[in-house]
């Protein structure tokens, strides 16, 4: 469709084509030196001692699981509203996710109240979701994990090139994971990012992300080794040149369309609060610097939300929504039911959540559109 607003857009230009062709032409397609570049340069805009790129950021996800040591029997607490692949990560190890609440509609990020009422005898870690971009109370997380030897791992999806305290989202944790997909701050179409500041963790996410290998194709391409060892079970997570070529352009246009991202939604949440005041905005208040990637709304509770869609759908206005709770999805809930209470603010914001569109290259003429069709559907729907 071609939508008037989309939901998402990329800004992908005459750089990004010149890095692909230059790595196209070198003729070394696989993961070489221009992935060991955007790795340095990562760690160093994050303030990370190590970061590994990878395939996506499910497969990061999966290997911070891996390399804490997760499987059956142990248990991570994790938000329910967040995108499947968080809770689906800790299961690939044979670890069970246990659903904690979030705050409130005003902070859609996991409770740190909640999070210490789940803790047990299983409980090995907390996998934060810094939802849309917006930090969680990172202070009390740490705090709690402390208390109870608990390992954090920070899903850190939507959250490249956030802060905290002068810290990075990603790096509050023993573990942080970032993913570049399509609709994300920075994209490589595909690919990830996992990063820490333990030694040995580093060890051994570089191990696990190939194959379990003691040295790389690259590195005997390079006449640095002759054979190798397989010391553990890995996989095949390594990103390739082309997209790491994408990403070093994508991550030097970071911070500015950060804040083209953050202007938009102050525009946004103004618009909203003078001419849609029955509309709710999540994080008009919030801690640190967002990367300010979604614009959730909570609509009124009698509003019909699929009708709004369609309504703004047919204008060439493309929404969506951030998230269906993951422990209402059909595979979840023979397994968390018995584990699990009900968790009646995430669910409940689970049904009024709309994500409005969102991206550097929109403008206040945008933004004035979207709220003002938002408003006709509300009308019309009311």
């Amino acid at each position: 469709m071609n939508w008037k607003v989309p939901l998402a857009d990329l800004d992908i230009g005459t750089d990004e084509i010149l890095a692909v062709q230059k790595v196209l032409e070198s003729r070394w397609l696989t993961m070489g030196s221009v992935t060991q570049q955007f790795e340095q340069e990562f760690a160093k805009k994050i303030g990370a001692r190590h970061a590994f790129a990878v395939t996506n950021g499910t497969a990061a996800l999966h290997l911070a699981c891996l390399a804490l040591g997760l499987g059956p029997g142990d248990e991570v607490i994790v938000p329910s509203l967040t995108f499947v692949a968080s809770a689906n990560a800790i299961r690939y190890t044979g670890a069970t996710p246990v659903f904690a609440e979030i705050v409130s509609p005003k902070d859609l990020n996991i409770s740190p109240v909640a999070v210490e009422k789940r803790i047990n005898p299983r409980t090995r870690a907390i996998m934060v979701v810094h939802y849309g971009g917006y930090a969680c109370d990172m202070t009390a997380i740490q705090t709690i994990a402390e208390r109870h030897n608990l390992k954090i791992i920070e899903d850190a999806a939507h959250a490249v090139g956030g802060e905290l305290e002068g810290t990075a989202l990603g790096c509050w944790g023993e573990i942080g994971c970032f993913s570049f997909f399509s609709n994300k701050n920075m994209t490589t179409g595909e690919g990830g990012m996992v990063v820490t500041n333990d030694d040995e963790l580093a060890d051994r996410l570089r191990l696990l992300r190939s194959h379990g290998m003691t040295t790389l194709t690259w590195d005997r391409h390079q006449g640095r080794a002759i054979d190798y060892d397989v010391v553990m079970l890995g996989y095949n997570y390594r990103l390739d040149e082309i997209r790491s070529a994408i990403g070093l352009v994508q991550l030097n246009k970071l911070e500015k369309n950060n804040e083209q991202r953050r202007k938009l939604t102050r525009h946004y949440h103004s618009m909203l609060k003078k001419t849609l005041p029955q509309v709710e905005t999540p994080f008009e208040n919030y801690r640190g610097k967002t990367s300010a990637h979604l614009l959730p709304i909570l609509l009124p509770q009698a509003a019909n939300r699929r009708k709004i869609i369609e309504f703004l759908k047919s204008r060439g206005i493309q929404t969506s929504i951030h998230y269906p709770p993951v422990h209402q999805f059909s595979i979840y809930q023979p397994d968390t039911r018995p584990n699990n209470p009900a968790l009646p603010i995430t669910e409940e914001v689970g049904q009024r959540e709309l994500t409005l569109p969102l991206y550097p290259a929109m403008t206040g003429e945008d933004v004035a559109l979207v709220v003002n069709t938002l408003g006709e559907a509300l009308e019309a729907f009311k």
